[in-house]
């Protein structure tokens, strides 16, 4: 399958662009754009010539629609991505895949019997840091790993929270600082470090009014492989750093800031002059989204997508399917049950 391949975008507000702009650097075409709010469902589309819909159902029905990207509230993707599937479109889910195991199963369960391909948007992982500190880790540059910390403290203004009635509840947006802003940086923490054994946590509410969930969240976790680890996440750090990630070993120790690898240092290389990047990615980093969630770089999300478009062209699984997708989402129900029990929760 050479073929050009069609997309249509569910759900046409902050994030659809960045989807646009993954699409295009993809190779692929956008057909349909579908939103309950028409108006934004025509924006969306009207630079690229897309059809609108103002119901999505309606748009599955198509067949000549490939993949669909759904970028709806979180607490509705399991229901969307079930429909798509039935509807034999391939799909790819904005994080989190959604807000409970349950639904991230019926996603995961539906796909496979429908034999469509499930993406999780994890774009992180394609970033060149991650890719190099992924394959040093594997290759025990960094010797045994003893601990790893995670750090999102990024800042949200009330009106962010206001302009949605979504945003900061529990039964659409599935939690706050962690489930919408760190999630991302959780699944790199995972993906790095492997898989979590336990965790304990603390949450609370202290920036802001009329929501539901955390905007404050510190966690400690223990690792299967016996390695310690940090996780904190805000949305009251004013006027908001950038995402960091540092992973420590006994043979070495490397930190990724604003998506950049700005340390490494291992035994064997002493002070290493390799840097990854690339002319697309120079100019990346996510320090805007620290602030901003619409000034997201688009090129990692390309890179996820052009990953899906091969995945369907080679008939294999694409590299976040939806068990990687799980993941990162395991880990902040787990933190969550953490919170409300007082207990540490083993995985």
């Amino acid at each position: 399958m050479n073929k050009k391949l069609r997309f249509g975008i569910i759900g046409c507000g902050v994030i659809s662009k960045t989807h646009v702009y993954a699409i295009q650097q993809a190779g692929g075409e956008l057909v349909a754009c579908a939103d309950v709010v028409p108006e934004k469902a025509e924006v969306l589309a009207g630079a690229w010539g897309a059809d609108v819909y103002s119901n999505y159902r309606e748009m599955l029905q198509r067949s000549d629609i490939d993949v669909v990207n759904i970028c709806t509230p979180s607490g509705m993707h399991a229901d969307m991505t079930v429909e798509a599937s039935r509807q034999r479109k391939h799909v790819i889910v904005e994080k989190p895949m959604d807000i409970t195991l349950a639904q991230a199963d019926r996603m995961i369960t539906a796909c496979r019997e429908n034999g469509v391909k499930l993406a999780v948007i994890s774009q992180h992982r394609f970033d060149p840091s991650t890719v190099y500190l992924k394959r040093a880790v594997t290759e025990g540059r960094l010797g045994r790993l003893a601990l790893g910390d995670a750090s999102v403290k990024w800042f949200r203004t009330q009106a962010y929270y206001d302009s949605g009635e979504w945003r900061g509840t529990w039964a659409l947006d599935g939690g706050g600082a962690l489930m919408n802003q760190a999630i991302h940086t959780v699944d790199l923490l995972q993906y790095i470090m492997g898989d979590v054994a336990s965790i304990s946590a603390n949450t609370a509410t202290l920036g802001h009014e009329r929501i539901e969930v955390e905007d404050v969240a510190t966690a400690t976790v223990k690792f299967r492989s016996g390695a310690l680890g940090t996780i904190v996440a805000t949305t009251c750090a004013y006027p908001g750093l950038s995402a960091r990630l540092e992973v420590h070993g006994d043979k070495g120790s490397a930190v990724i800031d604003a998506d950049k690898l700005v340390y490494f240092h291992t035994v064997a290389e002493q002070a290493e002059k390799e840097r990854p990047g690339s002319p697309e990615s120079a100019e990346g980093g996510d320090a805007p989204t620290a602030v901003n969630p619409g000034g997201l770089d688009p090129w990692a999300h390309g890179q996820q997508v052009k990953d899906m478009v091969e995945a369907i062209r080679e008939d294999r699984e694409s590299l976040v399917n939806g068990e990687e997708g799980r993941k990162p989402l395991r880990i902040v129900l787990a933190l969550y049950q953490a919170m409300k029990t007082g207990q540490t929760v083993e995985l």
